[in-house]
């Protein structure tokens, strides 16, 4: 019989975070501290536009995801990443665990890009009616990491589904798969009425659905188990 115990590392907070949850904590917050200090550029050069705005660049989809628009924004998400992100990594292993946040966050963008064509194939065929609307969609920026977050989410609830998570407001408790459901359909609900209040509720969608689909097609294929291979 073996018995496993976890002795917390007395190097401090960040010794004591497995290393891609460490390492992406670390990008995140040196890169609010440098929007920070020139928020303009920072916004402009790394923050998601729409592939039409003058304002893209082919790495907008990657690094949109360590990009945050103030305190709270990166608060909630890094409050996330570290609290989601250390149980799915030491599951997964450090290695599935990369891939797995990097394949959600990027199709949380690739689902909220898919939706803004939609919106704009909409603005153009009025585009003398419509003219406002679809300049602001060129120069509105998208930025977070908040799909990967979902994805986190989703990848907590699939490897953990009976645990129980307690909400702060209201404190109600769920077991781990009633509330990413719930999460996921309020977002959808809040994402298809087009409810503007600054939320990229697709892209939520989006690290939610891929997430969800990577990890059944680990399953699937046999490479749930299988720590040490990247893919």
């Amino acid at each position: 019989m073996a018995y496993y115990s976890y002795t917390p590392n007395r190097g401090g907070f960040l010794s004591n975070l497995p290393p891609v949850t460490k390492n992406l904590f670390i990008i995140n917050v040196l890169m609010f501290i440098f929007t920070m200090v020139n928020e303009d550029f920072m916004i402009s050069v790394f923050a998601m536009f729409y592939p039409a705005s003058r304002f893209f660049h082919f790495w907008q989809p990657l690094t949109h995801m360590f990009m945050h628009g103030g305190w709270m924004h990166i608060f909630f998400n890094m409050y996330a990443l570290i609290m989601f992100g250390t149980v799915v990594e030491r599951a997964l292993g450090s290695k599935k665990f990369l891939v797995f946040y990097f394949v959600t966050g990027l199709g949380a963008v690739a689902l909220h890009t898919g939706v803004q064509f939609l919106q704009a194939q909409y603005f153009l065929s009025d585009i003398n009616q419509n003219l406002v609307a679809y300049r602001d969609m060129l120069r509105t920026p998208t930025l977070g990491a908040s799909g990967a977050i979902f994805g986190l989410l989703v990848g907590f609830a699939m490897l953990y589904p009976e645990s129980i998570l307690t909400l702060i407001f209201p404190p109600v408790s769920l077991k781990a798969k009633w509330f990413v459901l719930i999460y996921c359909a309020i977002e959808l609900l809040l994402g298809v009425r087009g409810v503007t209040d600054g939320v990229a509720h697709f892209a939520h969608l989006g690290g939610a659905l891929f997430g969800w689909l990577l990890i059944l097609w680990w399953k699937k294929t046999g490479r749930y188990y299988e720590r040490d291979n990247w893919f």
